[in-house]
């Protein structure tokens, strides 16, 4: 799992993987939502395949239909080779092989030519699905970048996954052979039900006769059974979630010798996973006893009934060699029919899954949005107020001007709403009231990205993926050269530890970006800020993973990126913002004091207690 898994997870007590969401370690079985509703709007996503689905239907068809005649001609052959034994028996003639030959031919030729309707058919199928999947998993990707970020702060990356893996899947691999199974079944059902009254309407009738019964317990089972297809879907993304957390912190793990305990996690939720798939596969492995009971019933009718009306010579040998096919042929689509509920419930949960996902409410965009103009860097905060709950607010009517190419540095205890005015400028979240504007213009008038495109962003959790180590800092501007990638590494001093690396500028960051230190990941995210050249700049700890010496490297790298820049710094040394033009301290959301490090320290207020305990206290 990539660095940026590891570092954009949070797990609030409300989301999938708390206690109290759905997603905790009790399997709580939902009710399922309208089945109906769940496969109308998944006929409604397939409705730009409906051209393929249509022809695929009728190839299906047709190769159901052609079969049909099989078991009445091989009945031909029959009766006429029983009826050339009979001959040859009694001195009168023999068996006429011409006629049998070109029997045989002609059901040949129908078999060749209905294997080549199911295989037109199988090819359009498989097309449409892996379309239709390349296409949902496509929607999913546009969504996820549109969802606002408190979705992801309180939901699983394992859950988010498996809805784009494991739940796609599930919708697209079904759709083929549940569409498949159901075209050429009813097909043959009507085909072999018209064949059969035509070879004895009274046996045809007994076996009719049969269906309702099948029918009303396969209902039955499938009422009880899909609440378990839609839990089995929903823990498989709890476990993929808590695999992926538990692999990604395994170093943790284990230094904290918490391998029972996350082992002990696991199997709760497997367990879970166990009693839901358990159920759900017994009830439909239920179908298959049902209708093989079924269909030896209805053999055991043609048998009997059959036996008798031959005996008084009201059908053939043939018919009834041809019947006993056709009741095999009746009976096979219902046996489908039987398997695929399983199948059919497992795509509706997942569909249920995958479109709730795509559902989710997406981030409102201004209509209209005006282009940002060349920015200066003004930022101000005009009596702002937010929280994440609107009930608990975090920032109480904050105001605060930074003037163009002014450092500002925040400081203050955990939790004093540092990160949140970070987030609140990126505009990850919009103010509950006031406003932030840039050179004069609300950044709420503003789309995102065009908001965004003026700020620059080194965060204390690195975030790097798997690639060279020139890609990783190009991320900042794709269009950048090679020699300015490594025009930005120097200035950011990284240049010096990338060419001792095995392979320099083209080393690969592993999955797991472990195969450097931490230090050098933070300075290769410097680096791609250095190069991304924003008018505006947000340091969020970022000499926070570097030793001392790299610390004092960093820094006048920062002097040299911060010139001419509007700057926010949030900092825990406060070594490190001394010479910042404006030093705000917060508390409890608001502004306690501000100003420079000697007037602060002057005051001997709440940023005076701070620098002393780190400098002066022993």
């Amino acid at each position: 799992m990539s660095e940026r898994n590891r570092t954009a997870r949070r797990q609030g007590p409300g989301g999938p993987g708390g206690p109290g969401g759905p997603g905790g370690h009790g399997m709580a079985v939902e009710k399922p939502k309208d089945f109906k509703t769940a496969v109308k709007r998944l006929l409604k996503v397939l409705r730009p395949w409906r051209v393929q689905l249509i022809l695929c239907g009728i190839l299906s068809a047709l190769s159901a239909a052609i079969g049909i005649f099989g078991p009445k001609i091989t009945g031909q052959a029959t009766t006429a080779i029983f009826e050339g034994l009979i001959a040859r028996v009694r001195g009168t003639g023999g068996i006429d092989f011409d006629r049998v030959a070109k029997v045989l031919l002609f059901l040949l030729g129908l078999y060749l030519i209905s294997a080549l309707f199911s295989f037109l058919m199988q090819r359009l199928v498989a097309g449409v699905t892996a379309d239709f999947s390349r296409t949902l998993r496509s929607d999913i990707g546009d969504k996820l970048h549109r969802i606002p970020v408190g979705y992801y702060e309180k939901t699983s990356v394992g859950d988010v996954l498996s809805r784009i893996t494991n739940d796609v899947d599930a919708v697209a691999q079904n759709i083929s052979n549940i569409f498949n199974q159901v075209i050429s079944g009813l097909a043959t059902l009507l085909g072999v039900l018209i064949m059969m009254i035509t070879i004895s309407p009274f046996m045809a009738l007994l076996v009719v006769l049969v269906v309702p019964l099948s029918m009303a317990l396969a209902m039955l089972i499938f009422s009880r059974s899909q609440k378990y297809f839609k839990a089995q879907q929903k823990v498989l993304g709890d476990i993929s979630g808590q695999v992926e957390e538990s692999f990604a912190g395994h170093q943790v793990v284990q230094a904290f010798r918490q391998e029972a305990s996350s082992l002990a996690e696991f199997e709760k939720k497997n367990e879970s996973l166990y009693e839901s798939a358990w159920k759900s596969q017994f009830f439909s492995g239920l179908m298959q006893p049902i209708m093989s009971f079924v269909s030896n019933l209805g053999y055991l009718l043609v048998t009997v009934f059959g036996a008798a009306q031959a005996a008084m010579g009201l059908i053939t040998v043939g018919d009834i060699q041809a019947f006993i096919q056709y009741v095999r042929n009746f009976m096979q689509p219902l046996m489908q029919f039987s398997q695929i509920t399983g199948a059919v419930q497992t795509m509706a949960a997942a569909a249920e899954r995958v479109f709730a996902f795509i559902d989710i409410e997406e981030e409102k965009e201004p209509e209209n949005a005006p282009s940002l103009p060349p920015v200066k860097g003004r930022v101000c905060f005009e009596n702002v107020r937010f929280g994440y709950d609107p009930e608990k607010i975090v920032i109480h009517d904050f105001s605060l001007c930074v003037l163009p190419g002014q450092t500002c540095a925040i400081v203050g205890e955990t939790g004093s709403g540092k990160t949140t005015l970070v987030k609140l400028l990126m505009r990850f979240y919009d103010p509950i009231a006031g406003r932030i504007t840039l050179d004069g213009v609300d950044l709420k008038s503003l789309s995102r990205s065009e908001a965004r495109s003026a700020f620059g962003m080194v965060l204390q959790d690195t975030w790097l993926f798997s690639g060279t180590i020139m890609d990783n800092i190009r991320y900042g501007r794709p269009d950048a050269t090679d020699g300015e990638v490594r025009e930005a590494a120097r200035l950011a001093h990284a240049d010096h530890f990338i060419l001792t690396q095995p392979g320099g500028y083209s080393m690969e960051i592993n999955e797991e970006a472990d195969n450097i230190s931490s230090g050098q990941k933070q300075l290769l995210t410097i680096a791609r800020a250095v190069l991304a050249d924003r008018p505006v700049l947000i340091l969020d700890e970022a000499t926070s993973n570097v030793d001392t010496l790299t610390e004092h490297r960093i820094q006048r790298a920062m002097g040299f990126l911060m010139k001419g820049r509007t700057s926010f710094v949030i900092a825990h040394r406060l070594s490190t913002i001394r010479e910042a033009d404006m030093i705000l301290v917060m508390h409890e959301g608001g502004i306690a004091e501000f100003g420079s490090h000697d007037e602060l320290m002057k005051k001997g207020g709440r940023y005076k207690d701070l620098y002393e305990s780190q400098f002066e206290r022993t």
